[in-house]
């Protein structure tokens, strides 16, 4: 029925139209998304894994037609629906989305929209979309720094990675102090290399001060039953005595001189500099407290919504844009993502449009 609907709409010239009809198949969001999105939620960037609450509310956004910016900054989670009788939503197991995707439900019909803040504890200004989701504190926000989350959600949303944004002529002011400054003794690859990276990533990943994934490395090395912790006003850390983790205070005689995380109040310095071309939102601050809004700097950037419409790209053409044709149409689509209340449902159907044929 679904392949007789399209053929008749190719067949009247809607081919848009075939489009959004094939998006009404199940198997687009049981397969084609999730397998899309899948490698966003690990380390690893494979798409072999779970479903999990990351992914699962990346899909749902897409099938409600919702603005995709809110990925990085809504108090925002789907669950399944409560009437299937499943495990319920937990802070400290994924069993809940095993249990959907294991019982071959369909995600289109039996995902449902909540506050993520209802589920997970956060207060909701302390929610900021995926980021604050169980899937991605437990890839990014497991031990180190915190800087992972700053660099995978730039790789994942903003199709950059760190040496691709690095800029040497950035201030270093903000950069910790478990950065050394004359690595191997030498202080010119400090300034030639590492500041690049870290005099924009530290002032940013700030905003992630109040957070960690909590898990036991003895009995649970995967942190496979972990979960995510945020301090709130009345949360004193005894590492720093504040609210910040004390992993933003490691190695602090690395070079003592270095930047002391006080709070979570970010600023970003790539509003100046070669980073500028990232396209920010010119009626955001550029600067804020917490993930939510650093999350809303990121969302509401050019390179965000071209990001998005790269990736959809690929997906359906199975190829990245090779010559001058196609990267008009990756401008006209950046257009209509934006005209269209960012909806990725409208680059999905414009993208096989384009290749339809191939």
């Amino acid at each position: 029925m679904v392949l007789d609907d399209m053929a008749s709409d190719i067949q009247s010239g809607s081919a848009l139209n075939a489009a959004y009809t094939a998006m009404e198949d199940s198997a687009f969001f049981d397969v084609t998304l999730k397998n899309m999105v899948a490698p966003w939620t690990n380390e690893a960037m494979s798409k072999f894994v779970p479903l999990n609450d990351y992914s699962a509310t990346v899909i749902g956004l897409v099938r409600d037609g919702e603005d995709f910016r809110k990925v990085l900054f809504d108090d925002v989670l789907y669950i399944a629906d409560p009437s299937l009788g499943l495990p319920g939503y937990s802070t400290s197991n994924n069993d809940h989305y095993e249990a959907l995707e294991n019982a071959g439900m369909s995600l289109k019909d039996n995902l449902v929209r909540v506050n993520q803040s209802t589920y997970n504890g956060l207060p909701s200004p302390a929610t900021a979309g995926v980021i604050t989701s169980r899937a991605a504190a437990r890839a990014f926000f497991s031990a180190g720094t915190n800087r992972a989350m700053f660099r995978f959600t730039l790789l994942n949303h903003m199709c950059n990675d760190l040496e691709q944004v690095a800029d040497v002529t950035l201030p270093p002011d903000r950069i910790r102090q478990d950065v050394s400054r004359s690595p191997g003794g030498d202080s010119r690859v400090f300034l030639n290399s590492c500041v690049g990276c870290h005099s924009g990533m530290d002032p940013m990943t700030q905003a992630f001060a109040y957070y960690d994934y909590e898990y036991d490395p003895n009995t649970d090395p995967d942190g496979t039953l972990g979960r995510l912790v945020y301090n709130t006003t009345n949360d004193i850390d005894p590492a720093t005595g504040t609210r910040v983790q004390a992993k933003y205070h490691i190695n602090a005689t690395t070079f003592e001189y270095g930047y002391v995380t006080p709070d979570d109040h970010w600023d970003n310095y790539w509003r100046s500099g070669a980073n500028r071309s990232l396209g920010w939102d010119q009626a955001l601050p550029g600067s804020g407290t917490g993930a939510k809004s650093l999350g809303q700097e990121f969302a509401h950037s050019e390179a965000f919504a071209e990001c998005q419409v790269t990736k959809v790209f690929k997906n359906v053409c199975l190829r990245s844009p090779s010559n001058s044709a196609d990267r008009a149409q990756l401008t006209s689509m950046v257009n209509s993502f934006r005209s269209h209340g960012f909806d990725l449902k409208q680059v999905f159907a414009e993208s096989a449009v384009y290749c339809m044929g191939e």
